[in-house]
Order: C-alpha cells, then structure tokens, then sequence
C-alpha cells in the first residue's frame, strides 16, 4: 500500500513538473508572438519620416506602384508556406508510425515544384528591370546639383547652370546637410564621396545611391509638395555613421527663387561694437581655418604698413583628412546642422516649420533661424566639445599616419565668453 501511494505522489509530482513546462513554454510563445507583432507593428507606424510606402514624388510613386504588388505576392506564398509547414509538422509528426512514402523519384512533383519558383521569380524579375531602367533615366532633368558623402556629413553644390529656375544659377552655392530644390522638377544629383562609400537615400523621393570615391553616380529626385524629407546614409561609413543624415528640402519654384537669391547675397559684417562682431574675430580665429563664410575679410597691413582687407579663405585640406568642413556663410538659413544629426530649431518651434502646410511651408523655411527659436543649448553644447556629441577621431593623437590631420571637428577648448560670441555672430549668418 504504501509503495502503492508513492507511485501515485511521484506521477503526480511528474505530472505537475510537465504541466509546468508546458505552461512555460506556452507563455514564452505568447511573448515571442507579442515582441513579433510589436516589432511588426512598429514598422508600421504612421509618423514615419522615412517611411517607403508614403511616396511623395514620381520616382518614389514609381517604386511604390512595383513594390506594393510584389509584396502581395510574397506574403501570400509566405502564407501558403507556412501554413503547408505548420500543417506538415503537426499531421505527420513522428508518434512512432513507419516511414511515410517518400516524394523522391517523382518527376512530375520534382519538375513543377522548379518551374513553378522559376515563373513566380520571372513575373517579378521583368517589371523589376524595367524599373530600374525608368528610375536610372536622367536625360529629362531640369536641374543640376553635386552631392558630396564625407565622414559624416553630405555637401550640396549648385554649379553655374541654365536650369533650376528661370534665368538659371549665375554664381555656385555651396550648403550642407539640406538639399533644397524646387518641387515639380526633376533634379540630377551627382553623387561621389571624399573618403569611404556613403549610400544616399531620401525614401519618400527615390531609392538608394552609392557614393563611391572617385566615382560620380546619378541620381534623379523630383517632389511633388513643398516639405522636409527625411534621409539616412545606409552605407556603414565609419564611427559615426548612424549620425549622418540628410534632408531634402523642396520648395515651390517662386521660393526656390527666393532661396537661391537669399544664398547670392553679399556679406554684411556685424555692426560695429556689437556681441556678433566680437564673434567675428573670434570666429576668424578660431573656426576660420576649416569653415568657410563667403565674403568674410580682415582687415590688416601690408609690409609698408599700409592697412589692406583680405579676403578670409578656409584651408581645411591642411587640417582635414577629408580637406573639406562645411560651409556656414548661411548656416542660419538650414534647419539642421552637424550632418542633419541635430535641429537649430527648438522642439517648440520646429513643428511650426516641419508641419505646415504646403502653402505656407515656404514662408516659414526662408525665414531661417531666429533667435527665439534658435536651439542654442545643441549649438552651443557642440561648439564646447564636437567630439562629444559626435564622435569623429578628431583627437590629434588618435588622427593616424594622415600627417596629424583630424577626422571632424575637434575639441577647441572655448570658454563661455567666446562661445557667446560666436552664437551671436552665427546667428546672423543667413
């Protein structure tokens, strides 16, 4: 009898324990299921500034319209598949039965399980080529803009041309980190690279394009409305290669005018025994070397001691592995700065911009960055210690056998005051 009550306790106990491994594994299940849906879910969500699926230009419509469908099909035959399996794994799993006929040896089987793959895979491979084909078109552009991919930034040069707007581009322009172009016209980006491959890739506007050094790549982009589209370097390019960004930004051909003739404008100095002109000497000595700010002079004397004005010229390939920094005559004038990483806008402000409408979005980007809204806690933390923010090799004893030039903006070891100075002085930089 009692032996009789210990069998009974022990499978009963043997029983609890697989009841419990059987609870555990269902809950761990249920939690896989639940971080796939999420996951899946958070693929999908609404506020998506670099979403693929919201097009908004041709060429993105154009990969919209092959990709949506293709898609379908995938998910379908993914349906099937796992259905086949699940039903395959439950209905014939081993219980101890004999071996089940095996399909080896069918030719019929054999043969239509090949070609049936082999069709599937042809119905997507044509209309994929020819879409390709129609995104690779460049001879219907209308407007000519170099791109530049750098460790970890994106450089915008617009060349003396005809096109763009009417009466064309009359003197180069030089930007960084937002692409601005008219809506409505089909834009040529000539794409390379100064050290690494970059890939440049604005989703809503067009697909990806490799920025390969001592390559040009093209690249047509075209925007439907006025707005700020979002991109990534989605090429690994180094340390900080998660903060290279970029941004288009379209404007209607009348504000795209105004840009441009915004940008042309000549250099106005700070007025005389102001905070900015104290920064502009502060800036000359210190930020000058590597940045350039069109139309900037100084002022001193000659080997008579004649007093002269000389233009200020940035050499940034005598510092710079790269040999370029960007450009900050209208740094003011952008939304972003430090490869688009972060917003001169406050987060109180930015809204009004980045979510206007099409109608007043232009109004509201050519105004640039005034001082109430200006970000200055980022600005100023970035002016006290890049290489904190933004990690770049731009220590001197980490720059390598490059001659002792440096990989980013290093450290310049600022006080307060001259960071003040050079805040204001940027400030009127539009």
């Amino acid at each position: 009898m009692s032996q009789h009550v210990s069998l009974e306790r022990s499978d009963q106990s043997v029983t609890t324990v697989q009841h419990m491994s059987f609870t555990r594994r269902h809950r761990l299940r249920i939690a896989a299921a639940g971080l796939v849906a999420v996951g899946f879910l958070a693929g999908c969500a609404k506020d998506a500034p670099q979403d693929t699926w919201q097009p908004a230009g041709t060429n993105a419509q154009t990969i919209q319209d092959l990709q949506w469908w293709v898609f379908a099909i995938a998910g379908v035959i993914g349906v099937i598949v796992f259905v086949v399996v699940g039903y395959s794994v439950v209905r014939f799993r081993d219980r101890g039965q004999e071996m089940p006929e095996q399909s080896h040896g069918k030719p019929s089987l054999e043969i239509g399980l090949t070609i049936l793959p082999a069709i599937i895979l042809l119905a997507v491979a044509i209309p994929t080529v020819s879409t390709i084909f129609k995104l690779a078109k460049t001879t219907d552009t209308q407007c000519v803009i170099n791109v530049t991919g750098q460790q970890w930034w994106w450089e915008y040069d617009y060349p003396v041309q005809d096109g763009c707007m009417p009466g064309g581009i009359t003197a180069p322009i030089v930007t960084s980190g937002q692409l601005v172009m008219p809506t409505e016209t089909n834009v040529l980006l000539r794409i390379t690279s100064r050290d690494v491959i970059h890939s440049y890739w604005i989703p809503r506007l067009n697909g990806k394009r490799d920025a390969v050094p001592g390559r040009m790549q093209t690249l047509r982009m075209q925007a439907n409305q006025p707005g700020i589209y979002s991109g990534q370097c989605t090429e690994f390019c180094g340390l900080s290669h998660a903060r290279m960004r970029m941004e288009a930004v379209a404007l209607y051909p009348a504000d795209f005018q105004t840009w441009v003739a915004n940008q042309l404008t000549e250099y106005v100095a700070p007025e005389a025994g102001t905070l900015a002109a104290t920064g502009e000497a502060t800036y000359i000595a210190n930020c000058a070397r590597c940045h350039q700010v069109n139309g900037l002079t100084e002022a001193g004397t000659d080997a008579d001691g004649n007093p002269t004005v000389t233009p200020v010229l940035a050499n940034p390939d005598q510092y710079l592995v790269p040999g370029a920094a960007p450009n900050l005559t209208h740094l003011m004038s952008r939304n972003t700065f430090a490869g688009a990483t972060w917003d001169l806008l406050t987060e109180a402000c930015r809204p009004t911009v980045w979510d206007a409408s099409p109608e007043d979005f232009g109004a509201l980007y050519l105004q640039g960055v005034t001082p109430k809204c200006l970000n200055e806690y980022q600005l100023r933390q970035w002016i006290r210690n890049a290489p904190a923010m933004k990690p770049m090799y731009a220590d001197p004893l980490l720059a390598g056998p490059a001659g002792g030039k440096l990989r980013g903006m290093p450290d310049l070891g600022l006080n307060d005051n001259q960071i003040n100075e050079l805040i204001a002085y940027l400030l009127e930089r539009k």
